[in-house]
């Protein structure tokens, strides 16, 4: 299995124009802009193509929910340019790409990957996508010119459109604002009243899944309109541009039946390993350990992919049926969880309320939610055994987010994992028999 590996199917295509929505830090309201935005083209007739820079499985579920319209990561560490290719080529039939930027959009690592640091700076740049730099003018005026001036020029490199101007407290306010913005040659392309009911619900691992929104399409209806009334759709349309055309592949699929947990307690899962999968030939079957369904007894894979399992873990615990199959399936057929999924595969899970619960005991991690400690960041790992297809010796680019603590991990660990500057992690993984899992969900496989 690898991504780089070229097919007769792997074409090279052009790009619909795209743009990027980043901000200087986190927190500033881009997701909800983002949202609003691909809803608003959606409406005007727009085949809208969204992306996520950057590590993260949960925003895409929003973005498909907005657009109607799958959405994948690009990451520029965790990705060789192969697989970017082909993630890029998603965007076919799309009239407009709209991407969401991860952080500030400078914030990267220290170490360059594949293809860089993975910052979303360099998925504009790489893309050829202009950034629009949404910025929180609450407690300043003027002075947020010289923030929004600073990102325009910190590396010119970088196409920029302008900005969005978020959380404004009156009309005296934006002038203030927008005086400072001609001061410094930065175009306004919407200036958004500050309005507390727009952000989105958080949970102990940041944002809430798309399907546990209380009321989604509500909540985006009402974005759209916002940025429909205060942004001007038609600038944002011309300020996007065709970036350079793209090539590559997805990733082969690890084998020709899996049988992939999903539900509310495993719903972490990285857009383009599934429909890569799924393009080249393999058939995913879901099922729900919560409903205590079995995966298919003819699966070639059982895939338990990351989620919230200690928020499920009394009733995981009680689903013996799911829990004699996927134990049958393991004497002969292989068997895989990343994060939340390895720990469900694990001896016990300790809840944050102190309660031990078994889980399947194909491997004999115990993992604790009452002592909390906070795991994030790219993982670079060299497999000691086999895994989702790839044999011993393999290197993998991958991302762990967890506040789980491991008490107890008596097996063989499954590789050697590092951190993005090569430091090594304690979290390596375990392998017993025909299981294997890892606290990193799965990007890539490296390829130098």
């Amino acid at each position: 299995m690898t991504d780089t590996t070229m097919n007769e199917g792997q074409h090279t295509m052009s790009s619909p124009p795209g743009l990027l929505i980043s901000a200087p830090s986190s927190g500033t309201g881009k997701t909800t802009v983002m949202l609003g935005l691909l809803r608003a083209l959606a409406e005007d007739g727009l085949t809208v193509q969204p992306f996520k820079s950057g590590p993260d499985y949960i925003d895409p579920a929003f973005h498909r929910a907005a657009a109607g319209r799958p959405s994948f990561n690009i990451d520029t560490w965790a990705q060789p340019s192969t697989l970017i290719g082909g993630v890029a080529q998603q965007s076919s039939g799309a009239d407009i790409i709209v991407a969401e930027g991860s952080m500030g959009l400078f914030d990267g690592v220290a170490t360059k990957g594949e293809t860089g640091f993975g910052s979303s700076a360099e998925t504009a740049l790489h893309m050829g996508w202009p950034v629009v730099l949404v910025i929180d003018v609450g407690g300043q005026a003027q002075s947020a010119a010289a923030t929004a001036l600073g990102f325009k020029t910190y590396n010119p490199d970088v196409p920029f459109a302008g900005v969005i101007l978020n959380r404004c407290a009156s009309p005296r306010h934006e002038r203030l604002a927008r005086l400072g913005m001609d001061q410094a040659g930065v175009k306004v392309l919407g200036v958004l009243p500050r309005r507390g009911d727009l952000a989105l619900p958080e949970r102990h691992l940041g944002l809430i899944q798309a399907v546990e929104h209380p009321d989604l399409e509500a909540a985006i209806t009402g974005y759209a309109t916002f940025l429909r009334e205060h942004v001007d759709l038609d600038a944002i349309k011309s300020a996007a541009t065709s970036g350079p055309a793209h090539q590559g592949v997805l990733p082969q699929p690890p084998a020709q039946k899996i049988a992939m947990a999903q539900d509310a307690a495993f719903s972490f899962t990285y857009p383009h390993l599934v429909e890569g999968w799924r393009a080249a030939g393999a058939e995913l079957v879901p099922f729900s350990p919560l409903a205590d369904e079995a995966p298919a007894a003819d699966a070639n894979l059982v895939w338990l992919p990351g989620g919230y399992p200690e928020l499920h873990a009394g009733q995981l615990a009680a689903a013996t049926t799911y829990q004699a199959a996927l134990r049958r399936h393991a004497e002969t057929k292989p068997v895989h969880g990343e994060c939340g999924g390895y720990m469900a595969l694990g001896q016990a899970l300790i809840d944050k309320q102190g309660t031990r619960h078994q889980m399947a005991g194909l491997l004999g991690l115990v993992t604790s939610y009452e002592k909390r400690k906070f795991h994030l960041g790219y993982r670079q790992a060299t497999l000691n055994a086999p895994m989702l297809g790839f044999d011993t010796g393999a290197r993998l680019r991958g991302h762990e987010f967890h506040y789980s603590t491991i008490l107890e991990e008596p097996d063989a660990p499954l590789a050697q994992v590092g951190d993005a500057d090569g430091n090594p992690v304690p979290e390596t993984g375990s392998v017993r028999g025909n299981v294997t899992g890892t606290f990193f969900h799965m990007i890539s496989e490296a390829t130098s």
